[in-house]
């Protein structure tokens, strides 16, 4: 587990300076408990010291005198039990000492030394005796009213047991760091894996989906952050497979609307080709030629369009146009069309003019077809296609009303989405309103679709004016630059 990845980096960084901390704090804490140690031992010994100036009256005694009473000091001494006390000449000579053995004339007594030399008259020493036993001794020196050394006495502690106990502290501050040290482990391992074990599941899960295995789930655990992510994963799994689903239908149904007038293209080119059919056959097989090699070339282009809004290539050239010249000219397309198929096809006419707009003629153009074809194709026959147009604060808006079969409810939020097909009994590729949606977003304008099945579906394409565009640049969805012929040509879409 600790391997590599998460668990390694926190094992590194998080786990590693608590450790580090605990040792200096108990590094810290274990100096303190033997310097309080320490310092109380030496507070008591210098206490016993400062009874001296009263037990011996040093004042008024000769060298001879002070030698008599420290005898009888170190041999009455009440504490021998705690400390050992040594009656010591001027010439550091050991004269007594309380345990009643005799001293060893030979260790040094750096305390002793010091007590003589120094001003307050004390001496302090922390070391081995010759024996290897460490001790504390404090030495305090003996002078008479005329300020003349006449000895020392000297205190001195065994430091074992004291040093002991100092262990022992130490131990126990050493195991509470252990003890913390698992506890934050046992935590921290609990932690990480609730962390490393999902994400390994979200990199298993994922690696499924990058195969194509969109099926594939992740089980959310905990209502978190990591639950969240586990949502998104499944979310976009649930998305691809829906948009690979789509592009499977579109390319299956893109390749029947190939097909179709291919097929029509080739069987009566080929019937033409075997010779030894009359004009009138003739004329019906070049008339179906011609009108299904349109039909071909205009899928084409639509497939093209797609490819070019999908790559960001998708340019326009912008001129000051009269839009309802061109939906005129739409309409009237689909006239013989609608006559031919039993339908209505009903324009109402604008009596006044219409503000003009800038756009590209033949985009625009592109978009009516669209939406007439849509409207005609899903409208049994007699029933009725109606066009209107009218401009409303600054902006023209283009209305195409049928009496269809509507659209879906569930269907109706994503009509406008690339490969999507609310009808698959229907041709048509599933790309037409995708690109025609695309095309109304660089003009700066929109198509809106309302629908309601079983009661037809109204389109309403709003695009502004151009006075509208030059009072108000904000609302232009698109990078524009002018051209040599003074036209604007799109660069590109502004996106969020």
């Amino acid at each position: 587990m600790f391997g590599k990845g998460i668990a390694r980096r926190w094992l590194m960084n998080s786990l590693g300076i608590m450790v580090l901390l605990l040792a200096a704090s108990i590094t810290a804490l274990s100096f303190v408990a033997q310097s309080y140690a320490y310092n109380g031992i030496q507070m008591t010994l210098m206490g016993r010291s400062d009874e001296l100036p009263n037990v011996l009256a040093y004042g008024t005694k000769t060298t001879a005198e002070f030698n008599n009473a420290a005898r009888s000091y170190t041999e009455n001494f009440p504490d021998k039990n705690l400390m050992e006390v040594m009656a010591i000449s001027r010439s550091g000579k050991i004269l007594s000492t309380s345990t009643g053995f005799a001293p060893d004339q030979n260790q040094s007594m750096p305390d002793f030394d010091t007590a003589l030399n120094a001003e307050s008259g004390y001496g302090y020493w922390i070391g081995k005796l010759s024996s290897g036993e460490k001790v504390m001794a404090i030495s305090r020196a003996v002078r008479n009213s005329n300020g003349v050394v006449l000895g020392a006495v000297r205190y001195v502690v065994s430091m074992e047991k004291a040093d002991q106990q100092i262990t022992y502290v130490v131990l126990i501050l050493v195991g509470v760091g252990l003890l913390i040290i698992s506890l934050v482990t046992a935590s921290g391992v609990y932690f990480v894996r609730s962390i490393v074990q999902p994400i390994r599941e979200l990199n298993r899960t994922a690696d499924k989906i990058a195969k194509g295995d969109f099926e594939a789930r992740v089980e959310k655990g905990k209502d978190d952050e990591i639950g969240a992510l586990c949502e998104s994963i499944n979310d976009m799994a649930a998305e691809l497979g829906h948009a690979e689903k789509m592009k499977n239908d579109f390319i299956s149904s893109v390749s029947h609307e190939l097909r179709t007038p291919l097929t029509a293209i080739q069987g009566w080119a080929e019937t033409i080709q075997s010779g030894g059919i009359g004009r009138e056959t003739y004329e019906k097989g070049m008339s179906v030629i011609v009108r299904e090699s349109e039909r071909l070339s205009g899928m084409v282009e639509e497939l093209l369009d797609f490819s070019r809004i999908q790559s960001g290539r998708m340019r326009l050239i912008l001129n000051k146009i009269d839009l309802l010249a061109e939906l005129d000219e739409a309409v009237y397309m689909f006239t013989d069309r609608a006559r031919q198929e039993h339908k209505q096809l009903i324009y109402d006419e604008e009596d006044t003019m219409l503000s003009p707009i800038l756009g590209d003629i033949n985009r625009l153009r592109q978009v009516f077809i669209n939406i007439l074809d849509n409207a005609l194709k899903y409208t049994n026959p007699g029933g009725t296609v109606r066009v209107s147009a009218y401009e409303d604060d600054g902006f023209i808006r283009v209305i195409i009303k049928d009496s269809g079969c509507g659209i879906p409810a569930e269907h109706l939020p994503n009509v406008k989405k690339k490969f999507y097909k609310a009808n698959q009994n229907v041709r048509g590729s599933g790309i037409g309103l995708a690109v025609a949606n695309e095309i109304m977003e660089l003009h700066s304008g929109s198509l809106d679709i309302d629908s309601q099945e079983g009661m037809g579906t109204t389109v309403i394409i709003t695009m502004p004016t151009m006075r509208k565009l030059e009072m108000n640049p904000e609302l232009s969805n698109t990078t524009q630059i002018p051209t040599m012929t003074g036209r604007v040509q799109v660069v590109e879409r502004k996106r969020d």
